[in-house]
């Protein structure tokens, strides 16, 4: 039990306490000059000398980086099929192989191999009275046969491109087949890249050559034109 002495001092004690406290949770204030100076990095070097880092806190080039457009080539070291086209002559084709089609014929190219194609009848015609290309469905026979079937039939149609007739498109969509049309130039170029990226057992070409005149007979004889890709 407290005797009177100490009951005497514990309610001094308690408002020496109060009169303490205040000071030992004041906040530390740190005069104005010197919170400013705090603000800005130390720097013994001249800003022009500076460098800027980037996140990671390496430096900044000063000019970007050359791309090197070689290194980004990813069919650079794939090898070209041997039914690539490697020239469009005017009566026929040179593949990669050394294989030429020559004499007026057209190249049927599939499952990497090449065929003669002739998809003209006795009158030498190809396009109907619409100006609608249009061939028999026998003419892709070829393609009902092969097995794994290409996914997509590349037509070259010679020198320009024209609309295919509905019959046509038809005969070709029945054997599960995609179909793309052009002229015959773009449709060599566009054979040899899909056929390099996807391989040759997906994409087949079907291409007249760029010197077919429809109707004439012995169309070819004298013109020996080129191009090379």
């Amino acid at each position: 039990m407290a005797t009177p002495t100490q009951a005497l001092r514990l309610p001094c004690l308690a408002r020496s306490l109060r009169r303490i406290q205040p000071a030992l949770i004041a906040p530390l204030r740190i005069p104005f000059q010197h919170a400013q100076l705090a603000r800005h990095p130390l720097h013994t070097s001249p800003p022009s000398l500076r460098k800027t880092l980037a996140h990671n806190k390496e430096p900044v080039p000063d000019q970007p980086p050359q791309t090197d457009f070689e290194s980004m080539d990813v069919l650079g070291n794939t090898p070209v099929p041997a039914t690539a086209v490697t020239t469009c002559l005017d009566d026929g084709f040179v593949l990669d192989s050394g294989l030429r089609i020559d004499g007026g014929a057209g190249a049927l190219l599939v499952g990497g191999e090449a065929f003669v194609w002739k998809p003209w009848g006795q009158g030498k015609k190809l396009v109907n009275g619409k100006g609608q290309w249009e061939v028999n469905g026998e003419t892709f026979g070829l393609l009902g046969v092969v097995w794994p079937r290409p996914d997509l039939l590349i037509l070259g149609l010679g020198k320009e491109m024209r609309p295919i007739s509905p019959a046509t498109r038809r005969a070709i969509s029945a054997l599960g087949v995609r179909v793309e049309v052009l002229d015959t130039r773009n449709a060599a170029a566009q054979f040899n890249l899909l056929a390099t990226e996807r391989g040759v057992m997906d994409v087949a070409a079907a291409l007249v050559p760029v010197g077919w005149v429809e109707g004439k007979d012995d169309q070819f004889q004298g013109r020996s034109m080129s191009q090379t890709f």
